[in-house]
């Protein structure tokens, strides 16, 4: 098993198949392997990590519960879930915000369920109503800070559909400034101006 996690344009695997990760990215320039031990300091590992030149950071250990457990204790967790709405056209919803093609995600609030929160931020930022939920798609992590503090971000991702013809509104005040739909096979112009993370839902 493979944990994907981003930072930026980083991409860091936590991972107990060295030999698949390793035939995957032979041939990719600025890989950086860490074969993690009990002994190891998790914030000296995530120095070397930081150095100018990688692009995929691989950590490795055959008790991969140990090592995600450790990496993910050297941040504050946020969770938040999101979803990829299909219309009966077959289209899929993308938003733009900051600059950046995305999709409608959020922070879970207290007491919601993963789901619960998807359907919510969905329907508050882009004005969807009667979203019917379909099967989870999958988790996507990535890493950033935020005044002076390490976040790690784990985002929970669900199938959605909706039906009939609905009117689409940005929600302004989380800085959405277009919501459209799109053909899966005219994803890959909006491709080029989106997240890794992203990139990983929309099945690049």
């Amino acid at each position: 098993m493979t944990v994907k996690i981003y930072k930026e344009d980083q991409l860091i695997l936590l991972t107990d198949n060295k030999e698949v990760v390793s035939e995957q990215y032979k041939h990719h320039p600025g890989v950086f392997w860490i074969d993690f031990r009990l002994t190891d300091k998790m914030e000296d590992l995530l120095q070397q990590i930081s150095q100018s030149g990688i692009t995929v950071a691989v950590l490795y250990s055959s008790d991969l519960a140990t090592l995600k457990a450790l990496f993910f204790a050297s941040f504050s967790l946020i969770q938040a879930a999101g979803g990829l709405v299909e219309n009966e056209r077959g289209e899929q919803l993308i938003i733009y915000r900051c600059g950046k093609w995305d999709l409608p995600k959020g922070k879970i609030d207290e007491g919601e369920t993963p789901s619960q929160c998807a359907v919510r931020e969905v329907e508050e930022e882009t004005g969807l109503k009667q979203i019917q939920l379909q099967q989870p798609l999958t988790t996507t992590y990535h890493i950033y800070s935020e005044k002076g503090q390490a976040i790690l971000k784990e985002t929970f991702w669900f199938k959605m559909k909706v039906t009939g013809e609905q009117v689409l509104s940005p929600q302004a005040e989380e800085d959405i400034e277009a919501v459209k739909w799109i053909l899966p096979s005219a994803w890959s112009e909006y491709a080029k101006e989106t997240y890794p993370s992203i990139r990983e839902v929309m099945g690049d």
